[in-house]
């Protein structure tokens, strides 16, 4: 069983299935079911558990693959990535020595400005400190129920009864809560232990009802079970995708059918035929190198593909799925087997020294890792800024500047020594909402800027693409007196759609309320200026309570989204703008701007053509409904091509947000483009 769950995940992530992940599950129930049996072994045979002992085991077990492969990931980051991947991939290192992967990651996973940002060829590790959780709690659990048993005058007796109900409870809450927890924030939901325990717990209830004897004595109902759990781990691998809301409920179809297998194969009949099927050798050594295929299938499928930008050939995925069983089994026979059966760590105490050996590997590593990095990422050099006077234009325009950049791009020019923002602090330059900050679904409140004092108001709103124009609003405001609201919420389209939650698409009932808050209160403010700025939703649109992701259907649901909201939005407003959408990149700035040898030329891009298409419905639905549009793509990019460094300023923090640096350099431009200065 554990071959088919490490053969669901790689053959998912090589792309040949589209719910490979559900194999973490199943390993999930195994886990569940091997360790809760094997304490349970140990309370009978003696009566109590040694967590020394089990605590040595596990450390035999997990800790000498898990630092190799770690270590042999840090290196290989620093050595083939750009800086900034590499101190990404340093700094993931550090939360996965600490056994607090899923929680580093689940806080990433919620956080919408980190979306963006290249995935670590470490996030596989999040299911193995769900795990080590698991390996530290359970057994205090257990011991716990165990003792009390005992002093009670249960005697060696394994307390069944209470091992359940404890199982049946903590399974339960969590159940609860993933199904809770995944509708709202599903980024964070599947990393989380807390949503993750139920089907632990279920792996756990099996060991403890196959130890009371609660088994099956025929042989045609454990195979009916048996192809019932194959069939529904089959139907998870092939009509789940990354477009499903997961854990939550629907987790529930791959861990019962674990679950159905492992109470299958537990059979006092003959084996069934499920069960030969599994237990066939090369299958059997598959599950014998099965967690160091784990551990090497992630990073070897992740790292080519952040170096090279660019998704694998067929050709390269087979390879890096060589690759993946040529070390997966050099690293069962030669690091996994001498530690968990020589004879030299079987003593305990040797076995807990391999904890704090890992760290003190790991963690100078990742540290030199890191330091090595952002040495490299420095101001080394005097290369000079871009000038449009550098290339005979004596005009401080926006647009000249820009020509200027693009034509320095196509000539080869170096990338500026002094950049702003600096590309050390590129993924965390995003623009300051203060303490009105709406990413949250309640909204109540209201935070004026600008020139607090005047008379006059500004609404700004939108999505994140009108967050990223604050430092912008801010200098006019300020300067042209008049107060600011922004009213901006990440994600949530200013037309009136549903683009469904981010990462999962998921319907968001919470975008269509805060649209209906925001009318309120451009009614109550009376607007002298209300500015429209928003770009398109990543995954289509809800209509009818489906999602749509057609692009002509998407196109015409936000034609008639952004006139509702004009609809809504003019009768309060004095005068109401849109500011188109900013080009979207097709590739990461920082990553091309952080690559070995990289130049200007490099970093110049044609903006993604989706994009452009879903801004253009937002600017014909302004242009019927009679609303003055205000374009920036030419503040950005010139002749069809966006360079990433414009003078000597970083222009995107992303591939879609512009830095707040850029944002701020164009207030006078935007300003003038108002009709403000």
């Amino acid at each position: 069983m554990r071959a088919v769950a490490v053969l669901a995940v790689i053959v998912g992530h090589a792309g040949a299935v589209s719910g490979g992940f559900v194999g973490v599950d199943v390993f999930f129930v195994i886990s569940g079911f091997l360790i809760t049996g094997l304490l349970l072994s140990e309370a009978a045979r003696s009566g109590r558990l040694s967590l020394m002992g089990f605590y040595a085991r596990r450390a035999r077990r997990i800790l000498p693959a898990a630092t190799v492969v770690l270590l042999a990931t840090v290196v290989a980051a620093v050595l083939y990535l750009g800086f900034l991947d590499a101190i990404d991939v340093a700094r993931d290192a550090i939360w996965t020595a600490l056994f607090a992967a899923n929680i580093h990651f689940a806080l990433e996973g919620a956080d919408y400005f980190a979306q963006e940002q290249a995935t670590s060829p470490l996030q596989h590790y999040w299911s193995l400190a769900v795990e080590e959780q698991f390996y530290l709690v359970w057994p205090l659990v257990v011991g716990l129920i165990v003792l009390v048993a005992r002093r009670r005058g249960g005697g060696r007796a394994v307390p069944t009864r209470a091992l359940l109900a404890a199982i049946l409870l903590i399974g339960a809450a969590s159940l609860a809560w993933s199904v809770v927890d995944t509708a709202d924030s599903p980024g964070s939901a599947y990393f989380s232990s807390l949503t993750r325990a139920w089907e632990l717990a279920v792996g756990a209830a099996v060991a403890v009802l196959l130890h009371a004897g609660r088994t099956m004595r025929r042989r045609w109902p454990a195979e009916v079970l048996g192809w019932a759990g194959i069939a529904a781990i089959a139907v998870a691998l092939t009509t789940y995708d990354e477009g499903i809301t997961f854990p939550g409920h629907l987790a529930a179809l791959p861990v019962l059918g674990t679950a159905a297998l492992v109470v299958a194969g537990a059979s006092r009949g003959a084996p069934s035929t499920v069960s030969r099927a599994l237990a066939v050798r090369p299958l059997r050594a598959v599950g014998d190198w099965s967690y160091s295929l784990y551990l090497w299938h992630w990073p070897l499928l992740v790292l080519p593909v952040t170096r090279l930008q660019r998704d694998l050939t067929v050709t390269e995925t087979l390879a890096a799925v060589a690759a993946t069983f040529v070390l997966g089994y050099l690293t069962f026979r030669f690091v996994e087997t001498p530690f968990r059966t020589g004879r030299t760590w079987r003593l305990p105490r040797r076995a807990l020294v391999l904890y704090p050996a890992s760290l003190v590997l790991v963690l100078p590593t990742a540290l030199a890792g890191w330091a090595w990095s952002e040495h490299r990422g420095g101001e080394h050099g005097n290369d000079p800024a871009v000038t449009a006077e550098a290339f005979g234009e004596d005009d401080s325009s926006p647009e000249a500047l820009v020509e200027a950049s693009v034509q320095a791009a196509q000539e080869g020019w170096p990338i500026p020594s002094d950049l702003t923002p600096d590309l050390l602090d590129l993924e965390d330059d995003v623009a300051d909402v203060g303490e009105c900050d709406y990413t949250e679904d309640d909204v109540d409140a209201l935070c004026r800027r600008g020139d607090a004092d005047a008379e006059r108001v500004i609404v700004v709103t939108g999505d994140s693409h009108a967050r990223q124009w604050i430092p912008a609003f801010e200098q006019i405001a300020g300067e042209a007196g008049y107060a600011a609201y922004y009213l901006v919420k990440p994600q949530c389209t200013a037309a009136f759609v549903d683009p469904g939650r981010v990462v999962s698409g998921a319907h968001w009932p919470e975008c269509g309320e805060f649209h209906d808050w925001v009318a309120e209160q451009v009614a109550e403010l009376s607007p002298d200026l209300l500015v429209v700025a928003t770009s398109p939703p990543p995954h289509g649109i809800y209509q009818d309570g489906e999602l749509v992701e057609d692009l002509d259907l998407v196109e015409e649901g936000l034609e008639v989204g952004f006139a509702d909201a004009f609809a809504a939005y003019s009768p309060y407003a004095d005068r109401l703008v849109l500011l188109a959408d900013t080009p979207r990149l097709p590739d990461d700035p920082g990553s091309c701007l952080a690559a070995a040898g990289a130049e200007l030329g490099d970093c110049l891009f044609e903006p993604a053509d989706q994009s452009t298409r879903m801004r253009d419905a937002s600017m014909v639905a302004a242009d019927r409904a009679g609303v003055e549009t205000i374009d920036p793509t030419s503040w950005l990019c010139a002749d069809g091509l966006c360079p990433v460094v414009i003078g000597s300023t970083i222009a995107y923090r992303d591939r879609g947000h512009i830095s707040t640096t850029r944002a701020a350099e164009l207030a006078g431009a935007l300003g003038d483009a108002l009709g403000l200065r």
